[in-house]
């Protein structure tokens, strides 16, 4: 994980499903560490939350600082990984934890090392909160210009909507029929092939990857790096096999391997990532033991055609919400890189804090 708090959960449980069973509730800040298949996963808890035998719950003893004994175990991961065992998962128990050793300095230090690297934490997990707020920003635009047509029905009713003037009138007054229903005057409808082609990916197997910064993209998402680009972001990767449909966004160069499609189009880049996410391909996948995504059958599919200026105004204000994303993404980079260098050089005492 890049921050060290767990926000959420996959699953929750009630209560009384709590009582009547063997999940244990621990409280906020405790250590969770995955003891079986991913082992040594490492977060700590945002709020009391429950967990069961897959993973171990640690807190410190009188006289360790709870945020130092997390950046300790951290560093001391490659250690967990050699004490683990199994033949089909990897597992880890109690005793594991008997050949472990990290430094233990006066108390003072350890609350010092937990300030510094927690500081680090906070901003990098400030600038994801942030993302997310400016992911949503883009997302609910996009609902409510091109779902919803809020503009379009707002001025047909007399009522005010949060846009400058310029941008206001370029939104049509009344909704006319078509083969998508209600539709804003003046708008068209398309298919998917007609704005978009779905190119394939090309194999890259995981023995012919180059170590490198280029993101690798599999069906549902990053998968590796390479040294080299097969496409030129930003872009979009549309699973074909595996995940069939799941639609991701790349924001830089990228290489999508044989299991997705990249998508061509003339149309604003991040316009298209929310139209053919909106689209839900993945109900056009074949319902077969490897499910795919037939990219003859979603050409197929009709979309609506916004006019150019709406396209236009659209493209500038998502930008402008993405460009702040990117440079979060890079502090976060610079941040993350320059935590895990302290790290080390803060336990082993190499830097000294009274520098």
């Amino acid at each position: 994980a890049t921050t060290r708090y767990l926000l959420t959960t996959e699953e929750t449980i009630t209560e009384l499903g709590l009582n009547e069973s063997n999940t244990k509730l621990l409280p906020k800040d405790t250590i969770i560490l995955t003891a079986r298949g991913t082992v040594g996963q490492m977060a700590m808890l945002s709020e009391p939350m429950c967990f069961n035998q897959t993973c171990y719950g640690l807190n410190a003893k009188e006289g360790v600082n709870q945020t130092y004994l997390y950046f300790a175990l951290k560093a001391s991961i490659s250690n967990i990984h050699s004490v683990s065992y199994g033949t089909v998962f990897n597992t880890i128990t109690m005793k594991s934890f008997d050949s472990i050793e990290i430094p233990l300095p006066p108390l003072a230090t350890q609350e010092r090392i937990a300030e510094i690297l927690g500081t680090l934490d906070d901003k990098i997990e400030l600038n994801r909160r942030m993302n997310h707020t400016l992911e949503a920003m883009a997302r609910a635009i996009f609902k409510s210009w091109f779902v919803d047509f809020d503009p379009v029905y707002a001025k047909m009713e007399g009522r005010d909507y949060p846009l400058p003037a310029e941008v206001l009138d370029l939104f049509p007054a009344e909704p006319v029929e078509s083969e998508l229903g209600l539709i804003p005057k003046g708008w068209e409808v398309g298919k998917i092939g007609d704005i978009y082609e779905f190119a394939y990916g090309k194999g890259l197997p995981q023995k012919k990857r180059i170590s490198g910064e280029i993101p690798v993209y599999g069906s549902n998402g990053i998968v590796g790096t390479h040294n080299e680009a097969l496409v030129e972001g930003p872009g979009i990767i549309v699973g074909r096999k595996g995940n069939p449909g799941i639609v991701t966004w790349a924001a830089n160069d990228f290489f999508p391997i044989d299991t997705t499609f990249y998508v061509i189009t003339n149309m604003p880049m991040l316009f298209a990532f929310y139209q053919l996410d909106y689209l839900d391909l993945p109900r056009l996948s074949a319902d077969s033991a490897v499910p795919g995504l037939n990219r003859n059958i979603a050409y197929l599919e009709e979309i609506i055609l916004p006019s150019d200026g709406i396209l236009k105004a659209y493209k500038k204000i998502v930008t402008s919400l993405y460009n702040k994303i990117n440079l979060n993404n890079n502090q976060n980079k610079t941040l993350i890189e320059l935590r895990d260098i302290l790290l080390n050089k803060l336990l082993s005492g190499e830097i000294n804090l009274m520098d």
